[in-house]
């Protein structure tokens, strides 16, 4: 009896991928994810920032492509080499990877910026994207959708880019990023309205209209300080009796912490149940990554919890950093002024936007013998 002839290899993987779009598209998100994580580097790394040039360009191109298709008649891809062919059937997903990948790293990025919760919601929002660019609702969009996704990613990408260049951070800088992070879009109008006309009037719709929504949602999150200072980051913050420099023959400078924390509250930094006694000092130690040659300023916010005005500012202390060291910039603020209660030092930029901070309580106690460990930073 004569058997059917098998299917290509090819085709087989073309009806898997045309039967489990949906999960492919989340797999691929998740792959993304997984495959960041690993090869994640500083974020003024040149290797890191040569990915994600590398993944918006090739975005760009593949979303440019399929833009001027839709002016032309339906392709047959059975006629195609099997290399072109197989480009027309899965670069949809190598799309999703590339978005998912460059959304990942920016989501890491912003998280590490802010100790807000925000940060859980941009992750949300990047993945309600992923998935709902898979559903009919949101085919329906098509290009318009994608061009969107992809000015998300100019934009989140010059926010922190141009910040590296410049050294510093605040609404000059960032307004003159947002105005970068749209030129190659704008760019590509620009090139369709001189070069092909008759197609400008759907550029416009779908690609320079998706940007303006985009461009001013980003506007609006910035000025609702809820977008966090990239690049800055405070990967430690803790709470301390006292803060002293020595010298470490292999290290060089070094921070002495001294504490009293027990053994088993191991997840505290420091001593984030104080014990305050008599002319004690409350010390926030703290370490502020930002890229080389970055200088600028930080602001260490002491808040006091009243039970019926809840958190009240009772400092603001001024602190310049130096950017470049690989475990970020070490600084310190001091407290001798103070009340028991419920604390909070929020790590600040000038413009107020928070990018680190820590709880403690403070309980006064009579003088006492006590005996202080130490860590050194």
């Amino acid at each position: 009896m004569d058997q059917a002839p098998a299917k290509p290899r090819l085709n087989q993987l073309r009806e898997y991928y045309d039967k489990n779009e949906q999960r492919l598209a989340i797999a691929f998100f998740i792959g993304g994810f997984i495959f960041d994580l690993i090869t994640l580097d500083r974020i003024d790394s040149w290797v890191t920032v040569g990915q994600q040039v590398v993944y918006l360009l090739v975005i760009l191109l593949a979303l440019m492509q399929m833009f001027f298709e839709e002016l032309k008649p339906p392709l047959d891809t059975s006629k195609m080499i099997s290399l072109k062919r197989w480009y027309y059937d899965y670069r949809t997903a190598v799309i999703h990877f590339f978005f998912g990948n460059l959304l990942n790293l920016y989501t890491i990025f912003f998280f590490k910026s802010s100790s807000l919760l925000v940060s859980f919601g941009f992750l949300i929002v990047i993945v309600f994207l992923l998935v709902a660019n898979e559903s009919a609702r949101f085919k329906s969009l098509g290009l318009p959708f994608k061009f969107g996704l992809l000015a998300l990613c100019f934009l989140a990408f010059f926010s922190h880019i141009v910040p590296i260049f410049v050294g510093q951070i605040g609404m000059i800088v960032f307004l003159f990023s947002m105005v970068v992070g749209c030129l190659p879009l704008v760019a590509v109008g620009w090139w369709i309205q001189t070069y092909v006309p008759t197609a400008f009037e759907k550029a416009k719709s779908q690609i320079l209209v998706p940007m303006g929504v985009v461009l001013i949602a980003f506007l609006a999150l910035y000025i609702l300080k809820l977008i966090p200072p990239v690049p800055l980051s405070v990967p430690f913050v803790g709470v301390y009796h006292s803060v002293e420099r020595a010298q470490d023959p292999e290290k060089g400078l070094v921070f002495k912490l001294g504490h009293e924390r027990p053994w088993w509250k191991f997840w505290h930094n420091g001593d984030q149940f104080f014990l305050a006694q008599k002319n004690d000092k409350i010390h926030v130690f703290f370490r502020v990554f930002s890229p080389a040659r970055f200088a600028d300023q930080v602001l260490v916010r002491w808040y006091w919890r009243d039970n019926r005005l809840g958190w009240v500012l009772q400092d603001s202390i001024p602190i310049k950093i130096h950017g470049g060291r690989e475990e970020g910039f070490r600084g310190y603020g001091v407290k001798g002024n103070y009340q028991p209660g419920k604390w909070k030092v929020q790590i600040e930029t000038t413009d107020e936007r928070e990018i680190g901070r820590v709880y403690f309580e403070l309980e006064s106690t009579p003088e006492q013998p006590r005996t202080f460990q130490y860590d050194v930073m």
